[in-house]
């Protein structure tokens, strides 16, 4: 009885490090399971706040906390800049910026394409170490407790999942892949839950880094997976799109795509009885949860590379044209559009009163309600 009440006290711990509030956006997907989800409830209606014009472009997504917007370019800066549009610091390295940032207790997280990992003060914008992987970062990094450490828990190009310790950049543990490793891990019952170009959903033990299990499931796995429950959802880059239930490391369901075998290389967004993703094949498409039948999918006139964040009612999409939707989520029809201009490659960051997003043309935009 110990024992279960010891596990579901972890599971909830873990779950609520990064519970978000209508002020904070600390990961790229909105909370520690990645499942894309916020309580902010959308505006009926969007205009152009401002736009900040940044050196290179914007392959990563924006991070909120404090007031202070986190992004990272491919000019190799890491930007912080507030609510008004005004830069607070800029943080430069030697290669580009592809993989969102993290933040955690006052410190930014994030990785470049020379395979170096900082830690950054968020209110300085100083250095607190330098960690370094043997190939490039292109997936956001993580946060978990366990074994009584704080880790930062990154994947990289090496094909190795990198444990370090949050406080003193030192490596822990490195669990090795047989590829690339694109994206960020979920976290979930003291494992780090991801895919890789080795087309396996991995499940590795936080305290060791050792392998808890893996899951075949296609060739490449660019997305992050959301977790609910005991199940991990995810797409693949032969566009296939996989329910995996994580005790088994079996697959429940899987949706392949008849009619194109075009990629998912978002991250899916996974609310009560439904899941929802966007495809390069220009739709978004909601699965029923259980069974993965489609309950409807809506055709954007273009690739959707950027992952969408949902609450209970609404889902919000951004395609590579940069048409910024609002939709329903029981039927998927539009509620609202706006033209951004550019497209958009990631997730928007979404918090009380603000929709930001990192546009392709190196501008970072803030989209607030319209009366």
């Amino acid at each position: 009885m110990r024992k279960i009440l010891l596990i579901l006290i972890l599971t909830v711990y873990g779950q609520a490090l990064f519970a978000q509030s209508g002020q904070k956006w600390l990961n790229y997907r909105g909370n520690n399971q990645m499942q894309g989800i916020t309580t902010v409830t959308f505006p009926a209606k969007v205009k152009l706040k401002w736009s900040y014009d940044a050196d290179g472009i914007f392959k990563s997504a924006p991070v909120i906390s404090d007031g202070k917007i986190v992004v990272g370019s491919t000019s190799g800066e890491l930007l912080c800049i507030d609510m008004n549009g005004k830069l607070l610091w800029n943080f430069k390295t030697e290669n580009a910026f592809e993989a969102p940032a993290l933040i955690h207790e006052g410190v930014v997280y994030a990785g470049n394409l020379s395979g170096m990992l900082y830690a950054i003060d968020l209110n300085t914008g100083k250095k607190k170490w330098e960690y370094k992987t043997d190939n490039q970062i292109m997936g956001a990094p993580s946060f978990a407790e366990a074994g009584g450490k704080k880790i930062i828990v990154a994947g990289s190009y090496d094909f190795f999942l990198h444990g370090v310790d949050a406080q003193t950049g030192k490596g822990l543990w490195k669990y090795e892949s047989d590829n690339y490793l694109n994206s960020a891990p979920a976290i979930h019952n003291q494992k780090a839950i991801f895919g890789g170009c080795d087309g396996f959903l991995h499940q590795v033990l936080l305290t060791s880094g050792k392998a808890a299990s893996k899951t075949q499931i296609a060739t490449y796995v660019a997305s992050s997976p959301a977790i609910d429950g005991n199940k991990a959802f995810v797409g693949d880059y032969d566009g296939g799109f996989s329910c995996i239930d994580l005790s088994s490391s079996k697959v429940v369901w899987k949706f392949e795509n008849k009619e194109s075998n075009l990629p998912f290389i978002a991250s899916a967004s996974v609310i009560n009885d439904r899941v929802i993703i966007g495809s390069r094949d220009k739709n978004i498409y909601c699965f029923n949860k259980a069974n993965g039948k489609i309950q409807w999918k809506t055709n954007t006139g273009v690739r959707v590379d950027a992952s969408t964040v949902v609450n209970s009612k609404e889902v919000l999409a951004v395609n590579m044209r940069g048409d910024v939707m609002l939709l329903d989520i029981q039927t998927g029809k539009k509620i609202w559009n706006y033209e951004l201009g550019t497209g958009v490659m990631n997730t928007p960051a979404v918090i009380d009163g603000a929709i930001v997003l990192a546009g392709s043309d190196g501008n970072l935009y803030l989209l607030a309600a319209s009366k």
